[in-house]
Order: structure tokens, then C-alpha cells, then sequence
């Protein structure tokens, strides 16, 4: 099988001397509720090697847990609109600068702990201190995807939480596939690994070195997963 990346990435990165070529898994089009372990077992198991790892995007695993808010559950009200202002506007996605996300804050978190929030880091960008206001309401708020349709169009009208339990999912993968995994929250101005299997562990500067430069790509790549192989 010929590894292959996405356009505009380096298919190899190097950590600590030892190269790690970085393989772009294309997909279909994920649907709510859909299997993890089936999309898994489809599209990697076929192409794994022994020591290989891969690298699969929040998103899909959240899609296959229905971790989906929807526009119409979310009735913007005053703070929503008047907070929203104040905020900024990200390129790589929906935030608290649009009133629906400012409104799934307050309805996660509480109006009493948004205005804390939003109070908090109006303050400390005086002083070039950033993402205080997601510090303080926590990783679902942070982590909120979609109600942004730039990409794509399915995503207008939904909001897509975190994954449950992610290092529990990718201890489920290591189990039933055999395959060593982590869930990754990436764009190209950053990356989190929300989670890994337990044989990652100790790991983690070589997993965060090899998502460095966003390899699944932030377009219509449709390439969810990465293949993580040494070379």
C-alpha cells in the first residue's frame, strides 16, 4: 500500500530520530449514529500493519454517539446576543462571536458563570492574555463543533459536542480491532488529544508531534482518520 497525505502536508514527521509517515484514510460522508468500530473496521483493518496507530478526528466519534445539539433547541435570548459581541470571531470554526454558541454556554454552564467568563477575559485581554473565557466554562464549551456550514452544508443547523468518554472509546478500539488509537480535536491552529488507548500511554509528546501540523487536513478532505506508521 503506497501512504499517501493529505495536499499540503508532509506525509513524514520525525520524533526523537525515528520517522513516522502520516497516512490520510479517506472515508465516507459519517452520519449520525453510525458504528465507530464498523467505520474502523472498514476502512483501517484492511490496511494495518503491526505497530501502526491511527489518529481519528472528534468529530466522527461524536457523530456515532448522537452528541448533537440542534439549532432549534437553542433559543437565543438577550446575553447570548449581547455577550456575542464582545467576543471574537475564529476562521477554523463556529464561536462564542456567534450567538448560538454564547447560547449553548449559558444553557451548559449558567448565565452567573458565562458573565464571570466573559468578564474575566475581557480583563485579561488587556494584558495579551487569551482563551481565559474557555478556560473557565470548561472543554464542552471549548470543544463545541459545527453550526457552521463553510465546509459543509450538514453542519448548519447542528452543534456537535465533545466524544464521551474518549480514552474508554479508544480502549474499546484496542480491544475489538486490536488497534491502538487516539481521538484528536484538531484545525490548523491547533490540536488536543482528548483521549488514547492505554498502551499510548507515556507517549504522548510522540503523539502530539505527530498531529503537529493538523495532517487530516481542514477542508473537504473527508479524511477523518490518520495511519500512524514508523518508516
Amino acid at each position: 500500500m503506497e501512504l499517501v497525505p493529505n495536499s499540503g502536508k508532509e506525509l513524514v514527521c520525525t520524533f526523537e530520530g525515528t520517522d513516522y509517515a502520516r497516512h490520510a484514510v479517506k472515508t465516507h460522508f459519517v452520519q449520525i449514529g453510525e458504528d465507530y468500530i464498523e467505520i474502523i473496521k472498514q476502512y483501517v483493518s484492511p490496511i494495518y500493519q503491526e505497530g501502526d496507530f491511527i489518529s481519528i478526528s472528534e468529530r466522527i466519534i461524536a457523530l456515532c454517539q448522537r452528541r448533537i445539539v440542534t439549532r432549534e433547541e437553542l433559543k437565543i435570548g438577550f446575553w447570548a446576543k449581547f455577550l456575542s459581541k464582545f467576543a471574537s470571531h475564529p476562521d477554523t470554526g463556529v464561536g462564542v462571536g456567534e450567538t448560538i454558541k454564547m447560547q449553548y454556554a449559558i444553557k451548559k454552564c449558567g448565565l452567573l458563570k458565562v458573565l464571570w467568563a466573559s468578564f474575566a477575559s475581557a480583563v485579561t485581554k488587556l494584558f495579551g492574555k487569551r482563551g481565559v473565557f474557555y478556560k473557565i466554562v470548561g472543554p464542552e464549551v471549548a470543544g463545541l463543533d459545527g453550526f457552521y456550514d463553510h465546509v459543509w452544508s450538514e453542519y448548519r443547523d447542528i452543534g456537535i459536542e465533545i466524544p464521551d468518554k474518549p480514552f474508554d472509546v479508544c480502549n474499546e478500539i484496542k480491544e475489538k480491532l486490536g488497534i491502538s488509537c487516539m481521538i484528536v480535536d484538531a484545525n490548523d491552529l491547533g490540536q488536543e488529544i482528548l483521549g488514547y488507548s492505554d498502551d499510548l500511554r507515556g507517549k504522548e509528546d510522540m503523539l502530539h508531534t505527530v498531529i503537529k501540523d493538523n495532517p487530516t487536513g481542514q477542508g473537504r478532505q473527508q479524511t477523518p482518520i490518520v495511519l500512524v506508521r514508523k518508516v
